[in-house]
Parts: structure tokens; C-alpha cells; sequence
């Protein structure tokens, strides 16, 4: 099983970046999928989640109307598409499945400043 984040990078307050999470070794479309991120000296937080077949999402309270979690099955990958981005939001961004069953990946850092 691999997770392998990408797409984060440093972003100014507004600003947008668009994260990817390429996925292998087990059945993608058969698992809700969500990103989690955990900020510095921080838990671990679930940010969104998305249901197997794309249709419906849920997100954290801090990210809704912000961020936009999408998949694509058939490219066994989940992306989460950031905008209006804040300070707060600077974290190192993870995907897994939900609940979390997998080992996690190396993430993929996200630093939102001006």
C-alpha cells in the first residue's frame, strides 16, 4: 500500500494550491477517502472527506466553503483543492482512508504566509 501526497507549497493568504494524493496496493474505489493535517506542535485533524463513488463530501467547520475534496477512480487518487487559503492553515497534509487504515504517507507540506 502506498500514499503518496503532493502539490503542497508555500502560498499567500487568498492564495490557492491544489494537493494530489496518488494511491496503490488496495482497492481505491472501495474506500471513503479524506485528507487529514496536522500543524505544528498539533494533533492530527481530518480536514475532509469524501464518499466512495465521489458524490458527497464533508468538511471540517475551519475549511468549509474553502476547500473541495474530489477523487478520481480511475486514477486511484483524491485531491483537495484549496482556496481563499489562511495562516491557520499551514500544516503538513495527508491522505487516508476513513476511518484511517492505512499506514501514512510523507505528506506534503503546506505554508500559507505572507
Amino acid at each position: 500500500v502506498q500514499l503518496v501526497e503532493s502539490g503542497g507549497g508555500m502560498a499567500q493568504p487568498g492564495g490557492s494550491l491544489r494537493l494530489s494524493c496518488t494511491t496503490s496496493g488496495f482497492t481505491f474505489s472501495t474506500y471513503i477517502m479524506s485528507w487529514y493535517r496536522q500543524a505544528p506542535g498539533k494533533e492530527r485533524d481530518l480536514v475532509a472527506t469524501i464518499s466512495r463513488n465521489g458524490e458527497a463530501a464533508n468538511y471540517a467547520d475551519s475549511v468549509k466553503g474553502r476547500f473541495t475534496i474530489s477523487r478520481d477512480n480511475a486514477k486511484n487518487t483524491v485531491y483537495l483543492q484549496m482556496n481563499s487559503l489562511k495562516p491557520e492553515d499551514t500544516a503538513v497534509y495527508y491522505c487516508n482512508t476513513y476511518p484511517r487504515l492505512m499506514y501514512w504517507g510523507q505528506g506534503t507540506q503546506v505554508t500559507v504566509s505572507s
